[in-house]
């Protein structure tokens, strides 16, 4: 991984191959400067933002132009990223005397605000880092304040590590023209020992390296991370961060009474597994938190085939397994003062004599019956095994992510995950989501929905056959809520669209896996040891 850095060096002194400044975007009169290069300007004589107009620079958010030093300064290459428009200045005084909803409501929409800028220094860290591939070593002049806002840090640190992500890939020749990401970043501020920035910088590769782990595994051929092979990469990394791990084989599975698992992984060759990963912290903990992570290594959807269009795609359908194992590594590292435990059921879902059927019955842990109508619903399946083992070893919050369903990107798009539950609890994950660049939104869990998944000859029908696709993100939310204990808080993020960006790169995100929604889980997990 790029490494990070901190420096408080005079940037027109910096020994480094690149110094990239920030471009707010205006309605009239063209861009201007934003703080943090103030030193660099000074060294153009004042002409350094009239000639990156000149080269087209508008700072339209995300957009990078760059610029030849000449000499003025020691780096040999500017770059300005755009950061789009200012935030908005002054205000605070007010909002902050503001009395009853009005008050609440411009307090709201100040955070939606700080966290839409922060946001947007991640997404710029992660373009121009991006963008100076080829570089050996970058320099971030982003405007963080005079006295630097940990969440500015904290973003611009996150964005540059996640934006010079490359998966290593299959390639067996060079690629003309492919240059190799940048090694290293320095993020400049007033005072490189300062230790809430240390602290931020410090936390940022943590996350970052959890982020990167799951975009690696995401990312990897299906043929190289079946169910055993994916297990013990999970293991191995759990093990490697000083994590107590359990795996259970297929015979293990089999006679634990895992038959969703069991049902879902006996139709292909490369058998099941169900791996529990635990972290305990120093002190006595105040709570127990859960981590469900659907792992289906590819799915063909089973006898109910899908089609053959986009199936490569299917790879990723482990991507919440994979990000909770990932989030489980960084914890060992973050160590709240929470214990957490994972639970991370993973199978293959292929057609074959042995394959699971509709019309079958298959009985959950824990005794729950349910009727198959749909071989393609198979993630829900696996999850109700994990999420009844965890609800029977007990905890306080569960908290479960997924790429469930087509209807998730049917909502809500490609980027903003569905998420069902503890109505408080789902709040809170669309507030933290929101605050982390990693949004997601509160859906329903309609009555008539699971009034449609009543079976007659089981006690729950897989999905609801009345309703066909229609509400198919809501049906998986309900189905999974009957292995869920009452007075658990739990919450489940579908992210089948934002775990995989099959489009071209932006901001942070490169083609492929994102790593969604780690950030999500690690700053829940931290507010839950700090507040409860």
């Amino acid at each position: 991984m790029t490494s990070l850095r901190l420096v408080d060096t005079d940037p027109a002194d910096l020994t480094t191959d690149a110094l990239v400044i920030g471009l707010y975007s205006r309605d009239e009169g063209g861009p201007e400067l934003a703080p943090g290069a103030e030193s660099v300007a000074a060294a153009f004589d004042g002409a350094l933002l009239d000639t990156l107009v000149l080269l087209g620079a508008t700072g339209t958010a995300g957009e990078v132009t760059k610029l030849a030093t000449l000499g003025r300064v020691s780096a040999p290459l500017v770059a300005a990223v755009g950061l789009g428009p200012a935030p908005e200045r002054g205000g605070g005084d007010e909002a902050e005397g503001a009395q009853g909803a009005d008050g609440e409501a411009r307090t709201a929409e100040r955070r939606r605000a700080a966290n839409r800028a922060t946001e947007m220094l991640r997404r710029a860290s992660g373009s121009a880092v991006r963008a100076l591939a080829g570089c050996e070593s970058v320099t971030l002049l982003l405007p963080l304040g005079d006295e630097p806002d940990p969440a500015a840090v904290r973003a611009v640190a996150e964005g540059s590590l996640l934006g010079a992500y490359r998966f290593a890939g299959y390639k067996t020749k060079p690629q003309p023209g492919r240059r190799d990401p940048v090694r290293s970043v320095a993020v400049h501020v007033p005072d490189a020992d300062d230790a809430t920035v240390v602290a931020e910088i410090s936390r940022a590769e943590r996350v970052a390296r959890a982020v990167t782990r799951v975009r690696d595994w995401v990312n990897t051929a299906p043929n190289d991370l079946r169910p055993p092979a994916f297990a013990d990469a999970v293991a191995a990394a759990a093990r490697e961060a000083g994590l107590a791990v359990e795996v259970l084989d297929e015979q293990a599975l089999r006679e634990g009474g895992y038959g969703g698992i069991t049902a879902v992984g006996q139709g292909s060759s490369a058998p099941p597994r169900l791996v529990r990963i635990s972290y305990t912290p120093t002190g006595t903990p105040a709570k127990r938190i859960a981590l469900v992570g659907k792992g289906i290594t590819f799915d063909t959807g089973g006898v109910s085939i899908k089609p053959a269009q986009g199936m490569w795609e299917m790879k990723s359908d482990m991507a919440g397994a994979a990000a909770v194992a990932a989030t489980m590594t960084a914890v060992a590292q973050l160590r709240p003062e929470v214990a957490v435990t994972a639970y991370v059921p993973i199978a293959e879902n292929m057609p074959s004599g042995s394959a699971y059927r509709p019309g079958d019955v298959v009985r959950i842990y824990g005794g729950k019956q349910v009727e198959v109508l749909n071989t393609d619903a198979e993630g829900r399946m696996i999850l109700a095994d994990a999420i009844a083992w965890a609800c029977e070893e007990g905890c306080d919050y569960l908290l479960e992510t997924s790429t469930l369903t087509g209807g998730q990107v049917i909502a809500l798009g490609k980027r903003i995950a569905g998420v069902m539950g503890t109505p408080e609890l789902c709040e809170r994950v669309r507030e933290i989501g929101d605050r982390v660049g990693e949004p997601a939104w509160p859906m329903p869990l309609p009555d008539d929905v699971r009034k449609g998944m009543e079976s007659d000859v089981a006690d729950i029908s897989q999905v609801n056959a009345g309703m066909d696709r229609a509400g198919h993100m809501l049906q998986g939310g309900v189905f999974l809520s009957e292995f869920v204990t009452e007075g658990v808080a739990w919450a489940h993020i579908d992210i089948a669209g934002p775990a995989f960006h099959s489009g071209e790169p932006f901001g942070y995100w490169s083609k492929g896996g994102t790593g969604v929604p780690v950030r999500t889980l690690l700053a829940l997990i931290e507010d839950i040891a700090a507040h409860g």
